[in-house]
C-alpha cells in the first residue's frame, strides 16, 4: 500500500504548518540529487518528499485530501464537484432503495424532442509535475493522450504552480462529428530544497562565516545562471537581505530578482582564542542589544 504525505514526511494527521515545513525540509536535505550525486533511489525519494509537501504545505489542498483522499490529487480535482456528486450519489441510492426497479435515467432533449446537433468534446485535463528549475527555464514535456497518442507540450519559462495552458482540439472528440474538445494543463512545481519563491523573485539562504559578516567578503552565489560573486557590506546584521538584480524568475519581458538571507554559521568546534575574542567584543557595542525588546 502506498504511503501517505503524512507518513512520507513522518508527521501526524494533527501536525501544524510549522512541524511540516521543518519535517519537509530536513528530509528535503537530506535526500536532495545535488547532496547525493548519482543516487536514483535518492532522487526518487526526494521527489516523493516534495509531491507529499505540495499537498500539506498547501492549505486548500491539504484540506481536500483530508476530506477526499488518493482522488483529491487527481489533476483538475474540484472539491465543491466532488462534494455535489457524492451528495448525488447518497440521494440516488436513497431513491433506488425505496423502488424495486431502481433509478430510471433519461434524456431531456429526447424528452422534450429538441433535435440534437454535432456536440463538441469535452475538455481533457492533465497536470504535470516540474522542478523548479524547469518552471524558471520552460520545458519540453510528451503526454500521453487516449485516442491521440503521445503530444509534444512546450511549457513556457516562469511557469508557476496553477499556471494552465490550453492547447486547443487536443482534447476528447466531438460527438456527430462535432469539434474536438481542448486540452488544459495545469503546471504544478515542486517546492525546492534551497529556493523560495514568491512570484517571479526567489530567496536564498546563504551560510556565512563570523568572519565574512562582521568584516565584510565577496562570495560566490549559485543561481540559475551560473554562480556569481555578491560583496557582503562589512557588520552586515544575521538575516539579512542582499539583492541579486535579475537573478530571478523571468516571464516574457519581466524578471524578478534573488534575494540572499544571511545566515551566520557558529564554529563547529571548541577555540578558547575565539571565545576570549568574542568576550571581550563586547566593548564594540554602542548600545545593549536588547534595550528595544519590550513585551
Amino acid at each position: 500500500m502506498a504511503q501517505t504525505p503524512y507518513e512520507i514526511l513522518g508527521v501526524p494527521k494533527t501536525a501544524d504548518a510549522d512541524t511540516i515545513r521543518k519535517a519537509y525540509r530536513k528530509l528535503a536535505r537530506k535526500h536532495h540529487p545535488d547532496v547525493n550525486p548519482g543516487d536514483a533511489k535518492a532522487e526518487e525519494t526526494f521527489k516523493g518528499i516534495s509531491a507529499a509537501y505540495e499537498v500539506l504545505g498547501d492549505d486548500k489542498k491539504r484540506a481536500a485530501y483530508d476530506e477526499f483522499g488518493d482522488a483529491s490529487l487527481a489533476g483538475g480535482f474540484d472539491p465543491a464537484k466532488a462534494r455535489s456528486y457524492q451528495q448525488w450519489q447518497d440521494t440516488r441510492q436513497q431513491r433506488a432503495s425505496r423502488f424495486d426497479g431502481g433509478p430510471s435515467e433519461f434524456d431531456f432533449a429526447d424528452l422534450f424532442g429538441r433535435a440534437r446537433g454535432p456536440a463538441r468534446g469535452q475538455d481533457l485535463q492533465a497536470t504535470v509535475q516540474m522542478e523548479l528549475r524547469q518552471a524558471v527555464e520552460g520545458a519540453e514535456i510528451s503526454l500521453d493522450l487516449p485516442g491521440q497518442g503521445v503530444v509534444r507540450v512546450r511549457i513556457p519559462p516562469g511557469a508557476d504552480t496553477g499556471s494552465v495552458i490550453r492547447l486547443a482540439g487536443k482534447g476528447a472528440p466531438g460527438a456527430r462529428g462535432g469539434p474536438p474538445g481542448d486540452l488544459l494543463i495545469e503546471t504544478h512545481v515542486r517546492p525546492h530544497a534551497f529556493l523560495r519563491r514568491d512570484g517571479l523573485d526567489l530567496s536564498l539562504t546563504l551560510p556565512v562565516t563570523l568572519d565574512e559578516i562582521y568584516n565584510g567578503a565577496s562570495i560566490e552565489v549559485p543561481t540559475f545562471d551560473g554562480p556569481v560573486m555578491l560583496k557582503i557590506p562589512p557588520r552586515s546584521q544575521n538575516g539579512a537581505k542582499l539583492r541579486l538584480r535579475g537573478k530571478g524568475i523571468q516571464r516574457k519581458d519581466t524578471r524578478g530578482d534573488l534575494f540572499a538571507v544571511l545566515e551566520v554559521r557558529l564554529p563547529d568546534r571548541a577555540d578558547d582564542a575565539l571565545a576570549a575574542a568574542l568576550r571581550a567584543s563586547t566593548e564594540a557595542y554602542t548600545a545593549p542589544v536588547r534595550q528595544e525588546l519590550a513585551l
